[in-house]
């Protein structure tokens, strides 16, 4: 999946740079850290990644480093907490494209459609 868009004006509305990078340098340089410490905290000795079988409990934690005043910790379970909620979004907008096309192309009727869409509502 794309994460940015293909149009060229469209793109450049996106200041990624001079927008999060230019504005945040020492919050950026502090959540790399985060991300590496954790790392070797939670897989130590392998190549840097996240991985998430270790800790789904985005909130929780954000809540407790908010308590604890770890700005940074806190930081990165937003972050966390929020890519997984973009994540969640894209797959839904694509399930219901999938969804729409089967209609559009006669493959389920009307009433499969809503009642796949409303499996899905309830998780």
């Amino acid at each position: 999946m794309k994460l940015l868009p293909e149009d060229p004006q469209e793109r450049k509305k996106i200041p990624i740079y001079s927008g999060v990078i230019k504005y945040f340098p020492r919050a950026i340089i502090a959540l790399a850290k985060k991300s590496a410490e954790g790392n070797e905290q939670h897989n130590p000795g392998t190549e840097l990644h996240w991985d998430r079988s270790k800790s789904g409990d985005e909130l929780d934690a954000h809540m407790r480093h908010l308590i604890e005043e770890d700005w940074v910790a806190h930081a990165w379970r937003a972050m966390a907490n929020l890519e997984k909620f973009l994540e969640k979004e894209d797959e839904n907008n694509l399930d219901f494209i999938k969804l729409f096309n089967q209609l559009q192309k006669g493959e389920i009727s009307i009433n499969e459609a809503r009642q796949i869409y409303e499996q899905k509502q309830k998780g």
